[in-house]
């Protein structure tokens, strides 16, 4: 069912998930990739690096209603519990200054802007 879920929001994503998206297939990383709407547990998440098991999640205005953000903030316990990172953006931020989210998002996986991409390798748990 989840599965089913995901292909669902992959077949209709946000103007923000698409751009993102884009930038995110040329970020530079050797041996690893970005999945969307991947399924975790009883989640599909927006975008997930099996790799560095990193989530990242875009954010549109109805998130800052308050019974939205519980249901987030539950959510992301969840899976941070479960050994991954997730990092928020809001969609007027993609909109706005995609190069720093990449930069974001660059950092996450290499702890250094300066930091060489090196092949990441994901090992199934």
């Amino acid at each position: 069912m989840r599965r089913a879920a995901a292909k669902k929001l992959r077949d209709n994503t946000t103007p923000h998930e698409r751009l993102l998206w884009r930038a995110l297939k040329e970020l530079p990383m050797e041996g690893s990739h970005f999945r969307r709407q991947a399924p975790i547990g009883p989640y599909v998440v927006d975008f997930l690096c099996p790799a560095k098991r990193l989530i990242i999640e875009l954010d549109g205005g109805h998130h800052n209603e308050d019974e939205t953000a519980k249901r987030d903030y539950k959510r992301q316990l969840w899976l941070e519990k479960e050994g991954y990172r997730v990092i928020r953006f809001w969609n007027s931020e993609v909109t706005a200054d995609l190069n720093s989210i990449l930069e974001r998002i660059y950092i996450e996986l290499y702890q250094s802007r300066d930091a060489e991409a090196v092949r990441l390798k994901h090992t199934r748990r």
